[in-house]
């Protein structure tokens, strides 16, 4: 239904706008009467062989929600009732920001994919603490970043302002430096300011009671040089592991018109799926399996799931996949997981 009436409806309309109505009408839905109980029962699997346990989490079942979805945490609940094992929210930043001048979402219908250069827009990290503080069973990631107007020298404070506000409402971290959206903020992959970046975190996860695993988000337009580069930070600092991939810049390939492609920003959906799993099967084999991968990137059916986790990811996150397949993509990811 979702393919065949809903999405050729909701494509008609701006993708921004299509985002946010989307939001008011889960959320209303929700709030009649056994709906979300009727939900759960035609979307969730809840199996034994589904569970996995990754950098010292159990999760009921291998497919997250990435971030960018569920920016401000307004909806992790009800996301949640749809199947996902785990919902990651953000990017947050220490301020609100407004993000990017609008449009800034396009949609690339013949490749199935999108180019976002929303900008880190979000209400800020105390916002969606008290949102995230009613969280009851749902496993949520904390994806943090910094502010446009920091500089990249003063850019660790953003994270650990972050880190701090939201350590006791997320089961787990996400360090993103990949964002090619946010001026430079790539700039901060690079090893020497990367390395002071995570020892810095990890000295303050280090004094917590009980630390909270971090993972750090990687682009895809990594060279092999920079990633094995990765794979020495991570053995360094002794993070729990990684999130492959980001948006990409390329454009390679793309069927959609010369006027879309040309639209500055991030890169996520199908096109994405190859290098993706590029970057997974290399930081696997290349750190002899040392780390866990969270794989992201391109995943619109079981099979391109499937990939993901041949390559060495442990668990697969969508986003493009799952504006483009709706929500039963998940169950179907889910029932590849029980078939096996």
């Amino acid at each position: 239904m979702y393919k065949r009436v809903i999405r050729p409806i909701l494509f008609l309309f701006d993708p921004e706008w299509v985002h946010h109505f989307s939001f008011t009408a889960i959320r209303l839905v929700h709030r009649i009467p056994f709906v979300g109980l009727i939900i759960r029962r035609i979307f969730q699997l809840k199996k034994s062989t589904l569970e996995r346990e990754v950098f010292g989490l159990k999760f009921p079942n291998p497919v997250g929600l990435a971030a960018g979805f569920d920016k401000d945490a307004k909806l992790f609940r009800e996301l949640s009732n749809f199947g996902f094992g785990f919902i990651e929210i953000g990017t947050v930043t220490p301020k609100p920001q407004v993000g990017n001048s609008k449009p800034r979402l396009f949609r690339l219908k013949k490749d199935k994919g999108i180019i976002n250069r929303m900008g880190f827009n979000n209400a800020g990290v105390a916002d969606v603490v008290k949102r995230l503080r009613k969280n009851k069973n749902s496993i949520i990631g904390g994806n943090i970043g910094k502010n446009k107007t920091t500089p990249n020298e003063n850019a660790q404070d953003d994270y650990l302002i972050c880190f701090e506000a939201l350590f006791d409402v997320v089961d787990y971290f996400v360090v993103n430096v990949s964002s090619p959206n946010t001026p430079n903020l790539r700039d901060l992959q690079e090893k020497e300011p990367l390395t002071a970046l995570l020892n810095a975190l990890q000295a303050h996860n280090s004094n917590k009671t009980s630390r909270k695993p971090i993972l750090l988000k990687i682009a895809p337009d990594l060279t092999d040089a920079q990633l094995s580069d990765i794979i020495e930070i991570i053995s360094a600092t002794g993070i729990d592991g990684v999130i492959a991939t980001n948006t990409t810049l390329s454009r390679e390939g793309l069927q959609s018109t010369s006027k879309i492609i040309q639209e500055t920003g991030g890169l996520s959906g199908k096109p994405l799926a190859k290098r993706s799993t590029e970057v997974i099967r290399y930081l696997h084999k290349n750190s002899n399996g040392a780390f866990p991968i969270i794989g992201v990137g391109g995943i619109h059916s079981d099979e391109d799931a499937q990939e993901k986790l041949d390559a060495g990811a442990s668990l697969v996150q969508l986003y493009t996949g799952f504006v483009y397949e709706g929500p039963s993509l998940i169950k179907k990811i889910n029932n590849l997981f029980i078939d096996n």
